[in-house]
């Protein structure tokens, strides 16, 4: 097994990433489980089955996991989406058609709960945006889908500079944002004028979307959360 990062936990636990595949299946179904079971609202994520876990490994994307203390601690997941896809991620955002093979979607990733607060997730997404530019194939653009009050997601995604260009259903009816971010552009984004609109109020936010603002910020005011919508400069 070649590890590729050593790190520590806060508790001084040490812990190795490493690429996963088909022989770690039974421990990331079994850590995606215990993760679904501590989600008050199931909702909030979509699992993998195994099927499409080993589509992933089986050289459609990337797979990397966590491991302290003998055991699978936390993954990440990176998908090459097929190109005929109706619900492409890509078509979503605007791209044509010709565009979708230059797509690479962030999947699922999954924190055990005991080792939570350690900014795994968050580890994990440098580390296998690491991996991915060590690829042959280059990619363009970068997608995820994120529920709505999905909070630790939601921070991961606009934490590496993702923004919101969408919010709609997806997934047989499970209401999505979709993040996206054009690889390479690391620079913050420049706004002409920017809003906010609670994170409850769906259509005020797909009515801002749809006249070309993109969310790039979460907050709190008075207790509430909000999303932090911004119209681009032109040329940006």
């Amino acid at each position: 097994m070649s590890y590729f990062f050593e790190g520590v936990l806060k508790n001084s636990i040490p812990y190795q990433v490493r690429r996963l595949s088909t022989n770690d299946m039974a421990q990331i179904l079994a850590l995606q489980e215990i993760v679904v079971q501590t989600l008050d609202n199931k909702d909030i994520l979509q699992p993998l089955s195994y099927e499409e876990f080993q589509f992933i490994t089986d050289g459609n994307g990337i797979l990397i996991g966590a491991f302290a203390e003998q055991k699978l601690i936390a993954f990440r997941a990176l998908l090459v989406p097929p190109v005929d896809e109706d619900g492409h991620l890509g078509l979503d955002i605007g791209l044509p058609k010709n565009e979708l093979q230059n797509v690479i979607y962030q999947e699922i990733s999954n924190v055990h709960p005991d080792y939570r607060g350690n900014g795994l997730q968050q580890q994990l997404a440098q580390l296998i945006m690491q991996e991915l530019s060590k690829e042959k194939q280059t990619y363009k653009y970068i997608c995820a889908t994120v529920m709505p009050f999905n909070i630790p997601s939601l921070k991961d995604k606009f934490s590496q500079g993702m923004i919101i260009a969408v919010l709609k259903e997806k997934y047989e009816g499970r209401l999505r944002y979709v993040f996206y971010k054009r690889l390479g552009e690391d620079a913050p984004y420049e706004w002409a004028e920017t809003t906010e609109l609670a994170m409850s109020d769906i259509k005020g936010q797909q009515n801002l979307l749809e006249k070309g603002w993109r969310g790039f910020k979460m907050d709190k005011r008075e207790g509430k959360l909000v999303v932090v919508y911004g119209k681009r400069i032109s040329g940006r």
